[in-house]
């Protein structure tokens, strides 16, 4: 069931600041940390999963089962990215009915062709403007609860320029989406025209050397955005500290106090070994 939370924290105003999970260990860690939201990445996830580019290569059950994870072991609303929505209209509404069922509290759909790629790299190409309100449409119109939120993403800017990405996300927001999510737009000037033009709560993508410049949560609200996703500071700091983690054993035969790490008690606690623990006090094996 979607967390009501997220919903309130939006018409209240509240500015929505979540980080990218793409793993168990990312989630248990960001679900401690005291976000409003945290936001499953399918770049991320299709790395950490498959090991592959995020191309359209992952399907709609690999990543549900992943994502199905994740909102089970976090307490925190749960935002996931559903690429396309799998397919054609019928697959939408499956993903929107199988996301919510989940627990998943916010989905995101895009208005890119099949096969999609990653918003923040070359050749993306956009379907038809009305295929997508379609889109939208049929999500708003298939899910159980109104605390589950549509939120309609537009690669249009890329390839088509800012004005149609602007018609698209007021087309939209028409239709019924909740959150309207343009992206990479490529400068802050970009980005007021965005939030003066277009009335629902936004969302901006803060990814680390991605085509739109890193504003702060306060800057963002203060432009006229309500949400903030940072899908790649995760994996990208996964990334370096395993780099230089594996470079030290290497080196050196052993692992040195030049690289931080959890205790094995902190990260047995993570991973919920206490109640395992207590559990065995409580019923132990008998020979």
């Amino acid at each position: 069931m979607a967390n009501p939370i997220l919903r309130q924290k939006l018409t209240a105003g509240d500015f929505i600041l979540a980080p990218g999970v793409f793993d168990l260990i990312s989630t248990l860690i960001a679900d401690r940390a005291g976000f409003p939201a945290l936001y499953v990445t399918g770049y991320g996830t299709v790395a950490s999963h498959l090991g592959l580019p995020d191309a359209g290569l992952a399907t709609y059950t690999e990543m549900l089962g992943r994502i199905a994870q994740m909102v089970k072991r976090a307490d925190t609303p749960i935002i996931a990215d559903a690429d396309t929505g799998y397919g054609g209209l019928l697959n939408v509404r499956h993903t929107v009915q199988g996301y919510e069922d989940a627990g998943v509290t916010a989905i995101q759909i895009e208005d890119q062709e099949f096969p999609k790629k990653c918003g923040h790299t070359p050749g993306r190409r956009v379907i038809a403007m009305q295929d997508m309100v379609r889109k939208v449409e049929v999500a708003v119109d298939s899910r159980r609860s109104d605390d589950f939120l549509i939120i309609a993403r537009t690669d249009a800017r890329t390839t088509l320029g800012l004005d149609e990405a602007i018609r698209r996300g007021k087309a939209y927001a028409a239709a019924g989406a909740d959150i309207v999510f343009i992206e990479s737009p490529e400068s802050p000037d970009e980005m007021r025209r965005i939030a003066e033009e277009i009335d629902r709560p936004l969302m901006a993508n803060m990814v680390e050397g991605g085509r739109t410049p890193i504003l702060t949560a306060d800057a963002l609200k203060d432009l006229g955005y309500a949400i903030a996703i940072h899908p790649a500071t995760g994996f990208l700091a996964m990334g370096a500290a395993l780099t230089a983690a594996y470079a030290d054993l290497r080196d050196n035969g052993e692992t040195t106090e030049a690289i931080p790490m959890h205790s094995f008690a902190d990260f047995n606690s993570l991973v919920g070994f206490e109640d395992v623990w207590a559990f065995e006090r409580r019923f132990p094996e008998t020979d």
